[in-house]
Formats: structure tokens, sequence, C-alpha cells
């Protein structure tokens, strides 16, 4: 991979003074406490290993929590500032981009009436994990990630359409049913939701597994047939145009043939997102998704994007996010999935981001890349 690691100051880092990191710094003790009591995370190729963090580690688990959960900004900007280093990633020949998800509220039930048929699945018993997707058994594709186990043989396991028309049914795979498609589509595009039922009950459902098909992001397909202008194309968008045409709305979200299947997990504090890739829970506004191959989980990321307005101030959005996260479609240095939150409202912050954006790691004290961008020589 051709990147750069450019040097970066916190006293010249534009929105470096005005962001608020105290939430970044519990979601980053949350991740130290994993790495540190549970397992360390896996190393991208970024090359910050289990050692380079095992400092700061130590330092934020030192740390005393106030009532709120959090020390004050100023403090959290001084641990910050006091162990690590900032480093500007960029892909040669590219610009960085930053994209935006949450997790939905469902209204559901537990059986299929009133409405409700549109079903959240399971992962079927049989559905298997692909050992070495480059090199697979005899019959399925290269790079396919998960497959159906039969006696004889490995078999694909159905799409999108083939599971929604009736492929594991009598399985008994339904966790609930809800009254939309599209509201069960775009819990499969976000990977997780929580379901609400009639009586007041909280569940939460959680990415267990999924079809192996490609994932194909309907929001282009709709830009590409000139059903919505390429400026205009938003979560909203896309949502609005399902519902003014409903004769061809299943058709396009079975263009997208990759399904995925859920477990349940609990709803354990209000505010905090699912359990996700790094193994803590999501803190809005402050997890970022990002590719694992490359981060390592845990590492902070100022993102700064000046054409998206942050979360809660009237200012450009620059923030410290720590990797958290990932996913199929954010791929390389600087590529990041912010994490809005939970609920209709974060969903709309969610919807409409993509913009251009900078991704300035900041990486440990004393880390080969912090002396190769010269912080340490």
């Amino acid at each position: 991979m051709d990147l750069s690691l450019d040097r970066e100051d916190f006293s010249t880092l534009p929105g470096w003074a005005e962001d608020r990191p105290a939430a970044a710094f519990a979601a980053f003790r949350r991740s130290a406490l994993h790495a540190t009591q549970t397992r360390p995370y896996r190393t991208g190729s970024l090359g910050l290993g289990a050692a380079d963090f095992e400092p700061a580690y130590a330092a934020a688990l030192a740390v005393s929590e106030s009532e709120s959960g959090y020390p004050s900004d100023v403090e959290a900007r001084c641990f910050f500032e006091t162990w690590f280093r900032p480093v500007e990633v960029r892909q040669d020949g590219g610009s960085g981009l930053v994209t935006g998800y949450y997790e939905p509220e469902v209204s559901v039930s537990e059986k299929p009436e009133s409405g409700y048929r549109f079903p959240f699945l399971r992962k079927p018993e049989n559905l298997i994990k692909v050992p070495d997707p480059d090199n697979p058994p005899g019959g399925i594709p290269a790079g396919f990630a998960f497959m159906l186990a039969g006696a004889d043989a490995m078999t694909l396991c159905p799409d999108r359409q083939a599971i929604e028309s009736g492929a594991f049914d009598g399985l008994g795979l339904e966790i609930a049913w809800a009254s939309s498609r599209a509201d069960v589509f775009f819990a499969h595009v976000q990977g997780c939701a929580r379901l609400c039922f009639p009586d007041g009950r909280v569940e939460r459902i959680t990415y267990a597994a999924k079809s192996g098909h490609p994932f194909t992001g309907i929001g282009g397909l709709l830009v590409k047939r000139d059903e919505i202008s390429p400026n205009l194309v938003s979560m909203a968008a896309i949502r609005d145009w399902l519902a003014a045409n409903p004769q061809r709305a299943d058709r396009l979200m079975w263009e997208n043939r990759s399904f995925i299947f859920f477990e349940k997990a609990a709803v354990e504090n209000d505010y905090l997102g699912p359990v996700a890739a790094a193994k803590v829970p999501l803190e809005p506004g402050r997890s970022l998704a990002v590719d694992r191959h490359v981060h390592t989980f845990g590492t902070p990321i100022f993102v700064s994007a000046p054409g998206l307005q942050d979360f809660d101030e009237p200012r450009p959005f620059a923030r410290l996010m720590i990797a958290q996260d990932t996913g199929t479609a954010i791929v390389g240095p600087a590529r990041g999935d912010l994490f809005a939150g939970c609920g209709f409202a974060a969903g709309e912050k969610a919807g409409s981001i993509k913009e251009p954006a900078r991704f300035v790691i900041l990486a440990p004290a004393g880390s080969e890349i912090a002396r190769r961008a010269g912080h340490e020589q």
C-alpha cells in the first residue's frame, strides 16, 4: 500500500483545541480494558501493536472515573497530548472519505400478525465460515466468507431474494417480525438494531453472520439510473423512493444480494451502542469503523471534514474518534464510518454523511510510526 505519514502537531492541528474529547477518552478506556484484560487487538498493516499501546492503556486505566464516567475535556486532551503523537495518514493518489452509520430502532412483534410479516433471522446452524476465502472448497466462489455445510458437500448460502422468498422457512430462525421490509433492509445495512416490542420491552440484535453474497449499495443504483440526483442521495432519500415506488422496491432491495443474520444482545446502557468488532460498546459520536487490515482497534484517530457539521455544535466536524468497528465497505487508511448513535435522530445524522476528510492517527509516543513521521529522532 502506497501511503504517506506526515507529522502534525497538536498546537497547530486545525480543530484540535475546539474539540471536547472526554467521551473519546471513555471510549479509549473501554478498549484499553478489553485489550489488557481479555485479548490484545490484532496489529494492522500500519504496524501499531499491543506493546506500543501498553503505556497509554496503563495510564488510561489509572484515571479514576468522575460521576459522569468521564474525566473533564481538559484532562482528556492532556492525556492524549501526553501519550500520543499526531500523524496524518494519506493514501497516495486519493483523498480521505467519511460516511456515517447508526443503530436503528424498529417496532416489531413476536409473531407474524397484525401487519408484522418481515422477519429478522438468526444464523442457520449449518452456515459456517469459509476457512480460506482465497482457496474455498469446490463449488464456493473465491472471496466468499460463508457457506452452508451439507451432508455431502459445501454449497452457497441463498441470496437475499431467495431467503426473503422462503429459503429458510420452517427452521425457526425468526427473532421478531417488522411491519416494513425497508426497516429490515436498513437494519441489515447498519448491521444492528434495537427491537421495540408492543409491551415496551427493548431488545438488541447484532451481526452474527452473512450470506456471503456481495454487498451492493442501492443508493448508487438509484443515482446510476437517474432516480435520485447524486447531490441529493441519502438514507432519507432512499427511504422516500422505496415508499413512493412499492411495486419496484422489493426488486431494488433484492439487487443487494448480501443478507445479514443476527443474534440477540442485551441493552445494558441506553446511551451506548452495540458491542462491535472491537468487543466494546460503541460510543455515540466517538467510535469509528475503520479498515481493520490497516488500523489497529483502539487507535485514536482525529477526523476533520470541513464540509460536515459537527454532531453537537455549529462548527465544521473535527473530533477525536476511536477505531472500534469495521465494515466491508471501509477500505484503506483514510476511510472511516462515524457511529452517530441510536434511534431516529442518529439516523438523520448518519444518513446524509459522505464527505472528504483528513485522518490524523494518534500514534503512541515512541512507536515506529511516530518516529517515521519525525516526532522522535
